[in-house]
């Protein structure tokens, strides 16, 4: 490794652990208004993609969020990374309330928190070369100087498994995984603290799959970096991550260690999603049960009242057709926003 690496790999992250998470998100909301009208626009309704949502993440960890698609997992990377602005909620990143900064100490403020794309493909400007994507996070910032940028590229693109020569070349000569690396390059360029991953395996094939998991994992423990996983994949959010939260409807159901949540999940959307994950085992996949869901996801327009998931729970109370479950731990820090568990009705309610 170079020795401008590897003087990156000695400072990312540098700041001590005192206690304190990293990343501390408080009543997270995300609705998008929809409007009627062409000249006089009046707002009839919003897509509630995220409700409410609230977890930390500690310096060094990953933390996996997972649920079926639409359940609100990307709105919620995007938010906390302000790409979208937030109707309501905190984010607090190292001490800092992001949703209170202004647009020049959010700039500031980015080269410490980047973003790996879903699409290897439209994430990446085809007009650029793989030297400009990924030298221009560095120009930006001013991290390093002009005539040093093609080193720190070459640099870069090595330590993600590419050839350091292939910079001069464009992203439809790459490959889906090859596209991937660079934009894990690009985001690494920033010398950041924190990279939300949103599903950055989902549009590679399995084989790839693996790699790019494997060189997140090798990234991490080189620069101490800090993941909120997102995926839908249960089995590479139980081998990349550290601990896991579980999103449905815009609102986290159970967040607990991998271990405690594979092992004995608790939410019963948590149970379903576990059971349809194939074991490779046909003694014991043949013995277990497999649980199906009735019924549609609700809209996220008009969400159910009380827990979102009771026109689906098969264990449905009156209570929770009215009452809205809070997030409340069932000890080893696993949590459950379930009204089958003590603590769920708020103080408040």
């Amino acid at each position: 490794m170079s020795a401008a690496v590897t003087q990156q790999a000695n400072t990312a992250g540098t700041p001590p652990d005192n206690g304190q998470p990293l990343l501390d998100v408080q009543d997270l909301v995300m609705h998008f208004p929809l409007t009627q009208g062409i000249i006089f626009q009046r707002k009839v309704g919003a897509v509630q993609a995220v409700d409410g949502v609230s977890f930390q993440v500690k310096r060094g960890e990953t933390l996996g969020l997972v649920g079926e698609s639409g359940c609100g997992k990307s709105t919620t990377g995007r938010a906390i990374l302000q790409l979208y602005k937030p109707t309501a909620g905190n984010v607090i990143f190292d001490g800092r309330d992001l949703t209170t900064l202004d647009g020049n100490e959010m700039r500031k403020m980015r080269r410490h928190l980047q973003m790996v794309f879903q699409d290897p493909y439209a994430s990446l400007n085809p007009r650029m070369t793989v030297g400009n994507i990924v030298s221009e996070p560095m120009q930006i910032h001013k991290l390093v100087a002009k005539n040093e940028r093609t080193q720190k590229v070459q640099e870069l693109l090595q330590t993600v498994g590419l050839n350091p020569y292939f910079a001069n070349r464009y992203p439809h000569e790459f490959s889906g995984g090859q596209r991937q690396r660079i934009g894990i390059a690009r985001a690494l360029a920033a010398n950041p603290d924190f990279i939300v991953c949103d599903e950055p395996v989902s549009a590679l094939d399995v084989s790839i799959q693996a790699q790019v998991v494997n060189l997140l994992e090798d990234l991490q423990d080189k620069f101490g970096l800090t993941y909120l996983f997102i995926a839908h994949d249960l089995s590479v959010v139980r081998h990349i991550s550290d601990r896991v939260a579980v999103m449905y409807l815009g609102s986290i159901v159970e967040i607990a260690d991998r271990n405690a949540l594979y092992d004995d999940p608790l939410h019963p959307y948590t149970k379903a999603l576990l059971s349809a994950v194939p074991i490779p085992d046909p003694v014991i996949e043949k013995r277990r049960e497999r649980i199906i869901l009735t019924g549609d996801v609700p809209s996220p327009i008009n969400p159910p009242s009380g827990c979102r998931f009771h026109t689906r729970c098969p264990y449905v109370m009156d209570v929770c057709k009215s009452v809205p479950p809070v997030l409340a731990d069932q000890g080893g820090d696993h949590s459950v926003a379930c009204h089958l568990y003590p603590g769920s009705i708020a103080q408040n309610a």
